[in-house]
């Protein structure tokens, strides 16, 4: 799925001025953004990664980053940066590529924000899970809480969210 691009000083306009708002949210609305893909977490931790023996896991970590930064732009593009530091992180003996995990929960958490959530995804969390190969399946099941918060409404599509 792509996403609209947006560039910088650009404001996108919606019919009615706003994206649609799910009826309970209860945060002010200060930005809009785009929905994310709901992913089912044991495909995307188990299943998938079997099926392509591992790339699964490098397109999984830079579409996540890419849709978080579709979803809240005030989190910053870090999907490149995000890839290049599981493809090359052997330069660093893999401890950039654990701090880009660990940064991912900050992302995930910033999200749940946004999507007018209480913050439950943690980076110590992630970190030990990912240690023992549980940590995609942990950090795809606190995504889903975000995608879940909004509905129906398709991957993609305009949502709005919250300070």
């Amino acid at each position: 799925m792509s996403y609209p691009q947006q560039g910088q000083g650009q404001q996108q306009h919606y019919q009615g001025g706003q994206a649609p708002v799910p009826a309970q949210q209860h945060a002010p609305v200060v930005a809009t953004g785009y929905n994310m893909k709901r992913r089912n977490p044991l495909g995307a931790w188990l299943g998938l990664p079997i099926i392509t023996l591992g790339i699964y896991g490098l397109v999984w970590f830079y579409k996540v980053h890419a849709e978080l930064f579709a979803y809240d732009r005030r989190t910053g593009d870090a999907a490149t940066n995000a890839l290049l530091s599981l493809i090359f992180g052997f330069i660093t003996l893999g401890i950039w590529p654990l701090i880009m995990y660990v940064k991912l929960a900050g992302r995930i958490s910033q999200a749940q924000r946004a999507a007018g959530l209480q913050p439950t995804c943690s980076g110590g969390i992630g970190f030990l899970l990912g240690l023992i190969g549980f940590g995609v399946l942990y950090y795809q099941i606190q995504l889903n809480k975000v995608v879940d918060r909004y509905g129906d409404i398709q991957p993609g599509q305009p949502v709005s969210l919250a300070a």
